[in-house]
């Protein structure tokens, strides 16, 4: 028998650490390779990590709620082969006068000494994993005192060891507390067990329920994507019969050729991928005072999720595609962002974003900028309306199929001449779709 170490996989360029948030297996379970151990959340997306062996799982050495750095041991799985890499402790290396702090903090925690009344962290603007919440209500931490704890963690978010070096450097006098801490009888041991918060009757009819926490991180970065960029608008109809009858003509052959469906959203995001390689200045994204030329023309594609939540996986160098590839690429993210596949690096990268407000009838969306991004297109409903038809013998009324493109821009840094031309070409380019043209 050999003993196998199962670590946290690399997850993305930005992505340095994971909080657990559920294990699929329990000890002694028999694991096949590829069947998936435990499911963690990141910053970005939620996924699963399955194992890399068959085997028995013989040590689980995170609970859930734990933050955990890529590359550490997070299980020890049994197998049959003759030799694997050895087990090790899962640590990471500190300098000793931390080491001791972070000792000393945690040997008083565990003991509950002192303890205060839990605090309500829900109106801090910062993201905490649920185990550093857990530390600072133990400790009495205000949330005045959470925010200023200096986080070295992926986006400077606050770390397991960053709290609780902050809270052996209280104790030990080091630090000067933000706010005093009033002594109260200890609070219930902490619990790792993931359990769902309940709804909170008010007054025998409304309800109080806490926010998921993807809508958390959603409602963060929009407030500050409002508060970044000066949003403005640009709108204009389209004409989109050629394609609408186009798609009519070919989508169930495509359909049974390819197994699966031909939609729109392939056509719009080839026309946005060429407007962009003729607009590069929107294909950009701002650094405080420095104007970041993106090389790769990545587009991000807001998708519904079926909680309500959004997600935007990007699809990458999207003016290379052909339109098959395109088709490809955007049913592919799709099923994947519904079924809880998409992996970290599929919502990185983007450099700019196009979301469909028509799929739920909306005729008109004014979209928020996707930071650090600094435009984003709005497709709306195409409708059968009536419209005015120019042609060599004369204008005549006609039923068309038309729809609204409305761009959102950052005026920082886009003015209102090129918001509008960008828009406007992404129209000419749907206008002028070749209805003969073959996929």
């Amino acid at each position: 028998m050999a003993k196998f170490e199962l670590k946290l996989p690399k997850m993305g360029e930005s992505v340095a650490e994971a909080t657990i948030t559920s294990w699929l297996k329990n000890i002694g379970d028999t694991i096949e390779a590829d069947e998936a151990i435990l499911e963690i959340a990141t910053d970005k997306v939620d996924s699963e990590v399955p194992s890399e062996v068959d085997g028995t799982l013989v040590e689980i050495l995170f609970q859930v709620d734990d933050v955990v750095q890529v590359g550490q041991t997070i299980a020890i799985i049994e197998t049959d082969a003759d030799s694997a890499s050895a087990p090790a402790p899962a640590t990471t290396e500190v300098p000793k006068q931390a080491e001791i702090a972070v000792e000393i903090a945690a040997q008083q925690i565990e003991k509950g000494q002192e303890t205060a009344a839990p605090v309500d962290y829900s109106n801090s603007d910062g993201f905490y994993s649920p185990l550093v919440k857990n530390i600072a209500k133990e400790e009495n931490i205000s949330i005045t005192e959470l925010e200023s704890i200096k986080g070295t963690g992926t986006n400077n978010r606050v770390t397991k060891n960053d709290i609780l070096t902050y809270v052996a450097d209280k104790k030990a006098g080091k630090t000067a507390p933000v706010q005093a801490a009033s002594k109260v009888p200890a609070a219930a041991p902490v619990t790792t067990q993931k359990t769902k918060a309940a709804p909170v009757s008010v007054n025998g009819e409304d309800e109080i329920v806490e926010m998921t926490r993807m809508g958390k991180l959603i409602a963060h970065h929009m407030v500050a994507s409002v508060q970044t960029s000066a949003h403005v608008q640009s709108f204009i109809e389209c004409d989109v019969t050629n394609i609408w009858n186009w798609r009519k003509k070919h989508k169930e052959t495509f359909a049974k050729r390819e197994g699966e469906n031909l939609t729109f959203t392939p056509i719009f995001m080839e026309a946005v991928a060429k407007a962009l390689k003729e607009f590069p200045m929107m294909n950009i994204a701002v650094d405080g005072d420095h104007i970041i030329k993106r090389k790769n023309i990545n587009l991000g594609m807001a998708a519904a999720l079926p909680d309500g939540n959004l997600i935007v996986p990007v699809i990458k160098n999207a003016d290379q595609l052909n339109l098959m590839g395109m088709a490809k690429a955007v049913n592919d993210l799709a099923n994947r962002a519904r079924n809880g596949k998409l992996k970290p690096d599929d919502t990185q990268g983007g450099t700019y974003t196009v979301t469909n407000v028509g799929t739920f009838g909306s005729v008109l969306g004014t979209p928020i900028i996707n930071q650090p991004q600094v435009g984003i297109l709005a497709l709306g409903a195409i409708r059968k309306v009536p419209a005015v038809v120019e042609t060599p013998q004369g204008d005549f009324i006609g039923i068309r199929m038309k729809m609204f493109l409305s761009h959102s821009y950052d005026h920082r840094v886009v003015n209102g001449a090129l918001g509008g031309q960008f828009v406007q070409r992404v129209a000419q380019l749907l206008e002028g779709f070749d209805p003969d043209r073959e996929i």
